[in-house]
């Protein structure tokens, strides 16, 4: 028997899901879901009026609704059916005609020395781009609900004085990014960089930039890095910053493409010399002529229709549907190196081999990995020497020379582990990626990683020397 889904396009909320969360432990009050917060969302199911229904369906916009249209909370204005708001509105996954408003009619009193009964009680707002504005004739503010597809940078209501007779009250356009990033935290928060770090990488990219999107350059920036950092869906990125879910979509492909080319210079590959003087005192004591240290991560992948890509991309050890990807970095912890994607099928063997890692070697380099990188035969060619912990030959155990070498290599391999982890710090990556971003995902890497590096000091320490 099928689970009760929710009927909205592109929405995967069902009661399996809605059941797993509720035995899941909370963060905060650490126990399950079900004894303090709840689920994230229910399930409301149709209405029993016919006249209803019809406004029910009609809302869901589907060419074959199911007998039973269930609906989730995330698409009800108020997070459920309300005597307000009977019907779901929001994240329809389609684009509903807007309609305008009828005009209504303003009159003057009598007493107004005007000549006529009926006369516009609006007068035009003073406006330094000569955009014509509608503004409501009591309050003298701008009517936005008038201004249909008026795609343009969130707007403030801050008064500003004009010259006309009745002081007529203009709103002043404010780019949104001033708003949201008031100090390092909301920085962090929001694009996973300081204050500083954002602005410069703003300036160097807006140099570059040649769009012709409305929305100030660095709003879009922000619009992008807000996607990489939290994985906000479209339409609460389109409501946030005041245009349609295509410009958003537009947007990010336009600024992932730009950051890519613009940001490589932010993974370098660091000279010997630079390795050893920021090496860490771990390093120094066992391990002072380690180049780099290597491991692969995995993220969830959407599962493919195809046959052939969800069986190229399955991983046995998480059991599900993966991307597959090699980081190198250096002692000092900064990432150097960051591979395509590759499905989840894929060993690390053959990651490192045909990433392109293995090119960046020089004769007299000394690499560390885990076990699973069987890769001495293509080392060997290069001259390159790898650090691995020990193995188990024909069930015995590790002596205690090999066990004292596993611990300390496990001391200091931690280290890319703790990279990783802050890489997944963008959520784009810790969670699951649609089958549509897979085209973007090579870039989305290499993003993230320039990313992490601009988070930390190191890559200042770096450029320095």
């Amino acid at each position: 028997m099928s689970s009760i889904s929710c009927s909205v396009r592109g929405c995967h909320n069902n009661w399996i899901k809605r059941r797993q969360q509720l035995k899941q432990q909370c963060f905060e009050h650490k126990v399950e879901m079900q004894e303090c917060c709840g689920a994230a969302y229910n399930l409301h199911p149709p209405p029993k009026d016919e006249e209803h229904l019809r406004l029910w369906l009609k809302a869901l916009n589907l060419k074959r609704p199911p007998k039973r249209p269930y609906v989730c909370s995330f698409h009800f204005v108020d997070g459920k059916p309300t005597d307000e708001h009977p019907y779901p509105e929001k994240w329809l996954s389609y684009d509903a005609p807007v309609k305008k408003p009828r005009r209504v009619l303003k009159r003057l009193p009598p007493d107004s020395g005007t000549s006529g009964g009926a006369s516009n009680a609006v007068e035009n707002c003073e406006d330094e781009d000569d955009i014509p504005t509608h503004c409501d004739g009591e309050t003298q503010w701008e009517d936005l609900s008038v201004n249909d597809h008026s795609y343009s940078s969130k707007l403030l209501l801050q008064p500003k004085p004009s010259t006309s007779d009745k002081g007529t009250q203009c709103i002043e356009q404010v780019p949104l990014y001033i708003t949201l990033l008031r100090n390092d935290n909301l920085s962090q928060l929001y694009t996973g960089l300081s204050l500083d770090a954002f602005k410069s990488v703003a300036e160097h990219l807006t140099k570059v930039y040649s769009g012709s999107f409305h929305l100030h350059p660095w709003d879009q920036l922000l619009m992008t890095l807000m996607k990489l950092r939290l994985n906000l869906l479209q339409g609460d990125l389109a409501e946030r910053f005041s245009v349609s879910q295509t410009i958003i979509s537009k947007i990010i492909s336009c600024w992932i493409d730009l950051m890519e080319e613009n940001m490589r210079c932010y993974i370098p590959w660091l000279p010997r010399e630079t390795i050893q003087a920021t090496m860490p005192q771990s390093f120094k004591e066992h391990y002072p002529k380690t180049t780099c240290v290597i491991d692969c991560s995995e993220t969830p992948l959407q599962k493919p229709r195809n046959l052939d890509s969800r069986g190229e991309s399955y991983s046995h050890y998480y059991g599900q549907n993966t991307i597959k990807y090699l980081v190198a970095v250096a002692p000092c912890g900064l990432i150097m190196f960051i591979s395509p994607a590759y499905g989840g099928r894929c060993s690390d063997k053959f990651i490192t081999a045909n990433s392109g890692f293995l090119e960046y070697l020089r004769p007299g380099d000394e690499v560390m990995a885990d076990r699973g990188f069987t890769i001495n035969d293509f080392l060997y060619e290069r001259k390159v020497k790898l650090v691995i912990p020990a193995f188990t030959k024909k069930g015995m155990q590790l002596s205690e020379e090999d066990t004292t070498n596993t611990r300390r290599i496990a001391n200091v391999r931690v280290h890319v582990e703790r990279v990783i982890c802050r890489l997944k710090n963008f959520k784009i990556l810790s969670q699951t990626v649609p089958i549509n971003l897979t085209p973007k995902i090579d870039k989305i890497l290499r993003i993230c990683a320039a990313l992490c590096n601009l988070r930390s000091n190191i890559i200042s320490d770096v450029e320095e020397e």
